[in-house]
C-alpha cells in the first residue's frame, strides 16, 4: 500500500486537534471540516486547510457522502474518523474505501459485527470469550422483554442494540419496574440511533469496569497496550480512566489479556480497538462490548506505554506491520485521566455553555491537558459537554494521586460551570486513594460530595489584591523597606 499523504480528519474537538497533531509529527498533512458554529475551533486553525459545511451542526459530521465529496476534491488519500459521529459507522468505512479513499479504522465488516451488540456477543463466545446471561437476538416487544426478564432473574440490565455511550440503557432491579424502564430504554435509543431495538441480560452489582487495549496490523499481529480501569461513571458514562486499574490483581489481568488477544486474533481484527468487560467481585469476568475505534480515554495508554495509539493507526492503515513484539512493550507507572465536561454536577450533570473568560492550566512534569478550548473560546450547545481530557502520570499510584490534586487545584476555567469541583472531591476521597471502587462509586458517594468548595484561583486573587494594596501603601507613604 503507499504511504498517506493527507488525511481529512472527519471529527471536531480535542481528538480533531489530537489527530492533527500526530499527522504532523508523520509529516502528512491534515485537512479539517467544521460546522458553522465551529468556525473559531482551534482544530480549524491548526489544521493545513479546512473546508466548512453548512448547515445543521450534528449533520455537518455525520453526512458521509459531503466528506467524502470534500475528501476527494482536496486530494485526501485517508480519512480519519476519529471517536463518536461516523466513527462506528460501517457503511462510512464501505463507502471511504469504495471512493479509494483509505479508512484509518478497523475493516467495515468488523465495524458492523461489534456495532450490533448481540451478534458481537455472538460471535466472541463462540471464540471461548465468557459472556453474560442474557438474549442473543432483539427483544420483539414489552411482553417478551418482561418473560425474558424473569427467566433470567433480577436484576437486569436492558441494553440498545445498536449504540453506546450508556444511551438507551437502564437497570431494572425491580419486575414491577419494568415496563417503564424498557419503554424508556427504547424511546432513548430511538432517539439517538434511529433504532428502539434492545436486548437483555443479568446485571452484575458492583463490578468494575475493565477494558483492554488491543493493537492489531494487517498480516495477524495482535498485541495489547494493558488495561484501562473505567469504573467511575456517572449515567453508564465514564468520568475517570486510569491505567493500569491499581486493584486488579495480576491473574485476572493476564487472563484479561489472553482472552482478548486470542479473540481478535481468531477473528481477523485490524487496526486499534478496545475489549471491554465486568469483572466482578469474585473476579469472574464477563465481555461487554468491543469498541472498533480510538476511545477517549486512549491518552493513559500511550502515556504509560509510549506509544502512540494515533500515529500506529495511521501506519496500519497504511499496511505498516507493528514496530514491536508484545514483550517489547514497557509498562511504567500510573496514569489518570480526568474528563473535563461543560456541565453541573449539582444540577444532575445538567450541560452548560458559555464563553472561557478565564483559563488557567496546570502544568509540570507527568501533567497532559488535551483540549481544544481556549480564553475567549464559545462552546456550542450542540454536542458532547466534554470540553477536554486532564491527564496525570506517575511512577506509584500513590504518586499519581498527590499529582492529580495538585494539577486539579491549579485548573480554572470561568465562563460555565464544569465537573472540576467533582474531581476535586473524588481525588480526596479515601476509597478512591485506596482505589477501592467499582462501577456503583459516583451512585454512592455524590451525596456526600460537597461540590462547592472555594477554587483556589479565589484565594489567589484575595492575595495578590492584598500585596497590592501593601505595594500601594508602601509607595503613597513612601516607606522605607529593609530587606
Amino acid at each position: 500500500m503507499k504511504k498517506i499523504s493527507k488525511v481529512l480528519i472527519a471529527n471536531r474537538g480535542e481528538i480533531a486537534l489530537r489527530i492533527i497533531r500526530a499527522c504532523k509529527e508523520l509529516e502528512i498533512n491534515s485537512v479539517a471540516i467544521f460546522s458553522e458554529v465551529d468556525v473559531e475551533g482551534i482544530w480549524v486553525r491548526k489544521a493545513d486547510e479546512c473546508y466548512p459545511i453548512m448547515g445543521d451542526p450534528i449533520k455537518a459530521y455525520l453526512d458521509y457522502s459531503v466528506i467524502i465529496s470534500i475528501a476527494k476534491k482536496a486530494g485526501c488519500d485517508a480519512i480519519h474518523p476519529g471517536y463518536g459521529f461516523l466513527s462506528e459507522n460501517a457503511d462510512f468505512a464501505q463507502a471511504c474505501q469504495d471512493n479509494g479513499i483509505i479508512f484509518i479504522g478497523p475493516k467495515p465488516e468488523h465495524i458492523e459485527l461489534f456495532g450490533d451488540k448481540m451478534a458481537s456477543k455472538v460471535a466472541m463466545k463462540k471464540v471461548g470469550v465468557p459472556v453474560l446471561e442474557g438474549t442473543d437476538e432483539p427483544v420483539k416487544d414489552i411482553h417478551e422483554g418482561e418473560k425474558i426478564a424473569r427467566e433470567i432473574g433480577f436484576p437486569v440490565i436492558i441494553k440498545a442494540a445498536f449504540g453506546g455511550g450508556g444511551r438507551g440503557m437502564r437497570i431494572v432491579k425491580l419486575e414491577k419496574d419494568f415496563k417503564d424502564m424498557y419503554e424508556s430504554a427504547t424511546n432513548e435509543s430511538m432517539k439517538y440511533f434511529g433504532r428502539d431495538e434492545v436486548f437483555i441480560e443479568k446485571y452484575v452489582e458492583n463490578p468494575r469496569h475493565i477494558e483492554i487495549q488491543i493493537i492489531a496490523d494487517k498480516y495477524g499481529n495482535v498485541l495489547h497496550l494493558g488495561e484501562r480501569d473505567c469504573s467511575i461513571q456517572r449515567r453508564h458514562q465514564k468520568v475517570i480512566e486510569i491505567a493500569p486499574s491499581p486493584r486488579l490483581n495480576n491473574e485476572t489481568r493476564k487472563e484479561l489479556y489472553r482472552i482478548a488477544t486470542k479473540a481478535m486474533f481468531k477473528l481477523g481484527y485490524e487496526s486499534v480497538g478496545t475489549v471491554e468487560f465486568l469483572v466482578d467481585e469474585q473476579n469472574n469476568i464477563y465481555f461487554i462490548e468491543m469498541n472498533t475505534r480510538v476511545q477517549v480515554e486512549h491518552p493513559v495508554t500511550e502515556t504509560i506505554t509510549g506509544v502512540d495509539i494515533i500515529q500506529r493507526m495511521i501506519e496500519i492503515a497504511e499496511g505498516d506491520k507493528l514496530q514491536f513484539l508484545q514483550e517489547e512493550v514497557q509498562f511504567r507507572g500510573y496514569a489518570i485521566e480526568f474528563r473535563i465536561n461543560a456541565e453541573n454536577p449539582q444540577k444532575n450533570f445538567m450541560p452548560g455553555t458559555g464563553t472561557v473568560s478565564k483559563y488557567l492550566t496546570p502544568g509540570g512534569p507527568g501533567v497532559r491537558i488535551d483540549t481544544s478550548i481556549y480564553s475567549g473560546y464559545k462552546v456550542p450547545a450542540n454536542y458532547d459537554s466534554m470540553i477536554g481530557k486532564l491527564i496525570v502520570w506517575s511512577l506509584t499510584w500513590e504518586g499519581a494521586v498527590k499529582k492529580a490534586k495538585r494539577a486539579l487545584d491549579e485548573f480554572y476555567i470561568e465562563g460555565f460551570p464544569t465537573n472540576i469541583p467533582l474531581h476535586r472531591e473524588i481525588v480526596r476521597d479515601a476509597d478512591f486513594i485506596a482505589g477501592t471502587f467499582n462501577t456503583s462509586y459516583l451512585d454512592k458517594k455524590m451525596d456526600i460530595f460537597k461540590l462547592h468548595s472555594e477554587d483556589n484561583m479565589k484565594k489567589e486573587e484575595e492575595k495578590i489584591a492584598n500585596i497590592v494594596k501593601l505595594m500601594e501603601t508602601i509607595n503613597n507613604n513612601k516607606i522605607k523597606v529593609k530587606h
